[in-house]
């Protein structure tokens, strides 16, 4: 089977407007090749479904997709490096890594119709946030064995964009960038943008003047409320952009600029399942749950029902007809459980946002005392809040603690940092620090 994509800048992929009944006929085909070539060339895979006693023409519907076993990151731990390979290694054409800080790093690997398939759909995926051929863009995703950087700027050419292979860091000279090339795109962490909002402002220019108009983040969860900050300090669309190493890289699912409503998943590659993350059982279309992926058209790594660990729900397509993923409220391991109530960090950062006093920059700290746990929310003040008076500061402190025990349930203390000391993330950013072992 042809499982390349192919790829027009001046018109939507076939699949972007066919109609439901072709696209799962077109999933089930390609299901069926996938479960085949992870079968009959990955070790494990052939074991986990001889134990099961299946095999992969026991696969006749989507729903059959069920019966499979799931993948998750520890398997791709134990067969380090390249044991969970459909290709021989000397038949790829490039390996990526993640940084490995909490154990043996997860390699994946592409061929080069792997390459050209994530080209075309990250192309799609900017041209669906509204970009365009001839736009410049800027990329301050990380280049190296991250799979942001090189993943986004494959796709911005394949689209036709003239790209600007800034990477992440060296920030003063991001933004002097910025204002000389005028790209109209930037494609960033939500983090680590408003890092280059902060340097904007610290030099005198008004991101207003700018003519960025859109701005496509992921790699880490952000809300509702981060989003209109952006939109409202840069003058910009600031799209959600979702995707993950394992099952491909960035472009897995992409907000679309009619709708603004959720990541549309790129159905026709990556089949989406949400399922009760203690039992595994597959959930309905609405329901939260743990996000899981199948890969329908990768060569080298396929992953079957791989555990992304993402809470989210399946919604319906509405700018195109496949499937939409909800905002990710945080992962299954990031969740916090203070005095019984479970906590994301996203709903700390909305609470946070809400005071307008206070920046978008903050930090989670878990403590205990005795045998109770505890948190401390460290925030800083606004530039053109900082002449406020103790009575203003008190207030906004005590609307934080209002609005998280209203919304999130819990009571928390909030300590008021100097502006400018909470550290800027240059990626990912880090909020949480769980300094309870250590009690």
């Amino acid at each position: 089977m042809d499982i390349r994509s192919r790829f027009n800048p001046d018109q939507l992929d076939p699949m972007e407007v066919a109609s439901i009944d072709e696209l799962r006929a077109h999933q089930l085909e390609r299901l069926q090749w996938s479960v085949n070539h992870a079968y009959n060339n990955v070790p494990m895979y052939k074991q986990r479904f001889d134990q099961l006693g299946l095999h992969p023409d026991d696969i006749k519907t989507l729903d059959d997709l069920a019966k499979l076993p799931f993948t998750t990151k520890s398997d791709l731990r134990d067969n380090y490096p390249f044991g969970m390979f459909a290709t021989p290694v000397n038949q790829l054409v490039r390996l990526h890594a993640s940084s490995g800080t909490t154990g043996k790093p997860t390699v994946v690997g592409y061929t080069q119709n792997d390459i050209d398939n994530w080209a075309n759909i990250v192309a799609r995926s900017i041209r669906a946030a509204g970009g365009r051929k001839g736009d410049i863009l800027h990329n301050a995703y990380g280049y190296g064995l991250f799979t942001g950087g090189l993943g986004a700027h494959y796709g911005a050419e394949r689209l036709g964009c003239t790209v600007i292979p800034m990477s992440g860091g060296q920030t003063e000279k991001q933004v002097r960038l910025i204002q000389d090339f005028q790209p109209d795109i930037i494609m960033v962490t939500p983090s680590y943008m408003l890092n280059l909002l902060d340097e904007m402002e610290k030099q005198g220019i008004d991101p207003l003047d700018l003519k960025l108009r859109l701005g496509i983040f992921g790699a880490e969860p952000w809300t509702q409320e981060l989003r209109r900050s952006v939109e409202e300090r840069a003058g910009i669309r600031a799209m959600d952009i979702y995707g993950l190493s394992e099952i491909m890289g960035p472009g897995v699912a992409m907000e679309c600029a009619e709708s603004q409503d959720g990541p549309t998943v790129w159905e026709d590659h990556f089949y989406p399942e949400i399922v009760d993350p203690n039992t595994g059982e597959v959930l309905p279309d609405g329901e939260m749950g743990e996000l899981v992926f199948t890969s329908l058209s990768k060569e080298a790594l396929p992953m079957i029902r791989y555990r992304t660990r993402d809470l989210t729900r399946l919604l319906p397509g509405t700018a195109r007809r496949m499937r939409r993923i909800d905002k990710i409220t945080g992962r299954s391991d990031d969740m916090m459980i203070i005095r019984g109530v479970n906590v994301f960090p996203t709903q700390i950062e909305e609470e946070v946002i809400k005071v307008n006093h206070f920046s978008e920059s903050y930090e989670i700290h878990l403590y205990r005392k005795g045998n109770m746990d505890g948190m401390e929310v460290h925030v800083e003040l606004r530039p053109e809040c900082a002449d406020f008076d103790e009575q203003k500061i008190n207030d906004a402190i005590n609307q934080l603690r209002h609005h998280v025990k209203s919304s999130v349930g819990i009571s928390i203390n909030v300590k008021l940092r100097e502006i400018g000391s909470i550290a800027r993330s240059e990626g990912k950013a880090k909020h949480v620090y769980d300094e309870r072992a250590s009690a």
